[in-house]
């Protein structure tokens, strides 16, 4: 009986050894997909800067308080049609850009095309209430917080009342054109999940955009891109 019991004590020792090992290679594949999504991020902001003239004005970098990159928003489409991405959000604070939150973006669309496609999102927060809806752990678009194709163009004059109203400003990317888009009925929300991952524990939304959480390592780069660039715009705005 003794033996019988080593045995199945043995049995269940090698079973959650195996469990704990399949679980350790499951967060560190999901980690590396995590850091993939960083530097896809990371390149979206800084070929976008690579073209001023076709790109988000000065004057709208220099005042925006959140960034969030969505990398190969996917659209897909027949007769009733969705949409689905994940993505990166950082903001300022009074000691530089936070560490990002993990989001993931979800919408739906009703017509007649059918396809699939991939567009590079980045939605920017451009004032304190806008600010505000991006601390939120979950928000609609258009909905809970007013949202408006953003002007493109080095000297893109708005001449639409976003300064006033819109609390954020919406830009695409597809097959190398770069455009306002309207994303309104699109839900923004924290992916807990991922943010698991990379933190350790699921951290609320607002207490790491706030500056409360140090930038992992793997995520320095995309944050010093963002700052880079919305910085520099800053300067040149002064």
């Amino acid at each position: 009986m003794k033996r019988y019991f080593s045995q199945v004590a043995t049995g269940l020792v090698c079973s959650l050894t195996l469990a704990a090992a399949s679980t350790s290679a499951s967060a560190a594949t999901d980690k590396a997909k995590l850091v993939e999504r960083l530097q896809d991020a990371q390149a979206v902001i800084t070929q976008i800067m690579a073209a001023p003239d076709k790109g988000i004005p000065s004057s709208i970098l220099a005042g925006a308080n959140c960034v969030t990159v969505i990398p190969s928003y996917k659209k897909a489409a027949f007769l009733v049609g969705a949409q689905y991405g994940q993505g990166v959000v950082t903001c300022r604070t009074p000691h530089g850009w936070s560490a990002p939150v993990f989001v993931q973006l979800a919408g739906g669309s009703f017509g007649f095309q059918i396809g699939v496609q991939g567009t590079d999102l980045i939605i920017l927060a451009m004032n304190d209430r806008g600010l505000q809806d991006m601390l939120k752990n979950k928000f609609k678009i258009g909905a809970d917080a007013a949202a408006s194709a953003g002007p493109v163009g080095r000297n893109a004059q708005a001449g639409t009342d976003w300064k006033m109203n819109a609390e954020l400003l919406t830009y695409s990317r597809s097959k190398g054109l770069f455009a306002g888009i309207d994303l309104d009925g699109s839900v923004l929300s924290q992916n807990q999940d991922d943010t698991r991952v990379m933190y350790g524990a699921a951290i609320p939304f607002e207490s790491i955009l706030k500056g409360n959480q140090a930038t992992p390592d793997e995520a320095r780069p995309f944050v010093r891109t963002v700052a880079t660039n919305f910085v520099q715009a800053k300067d040149e705005n002064k």
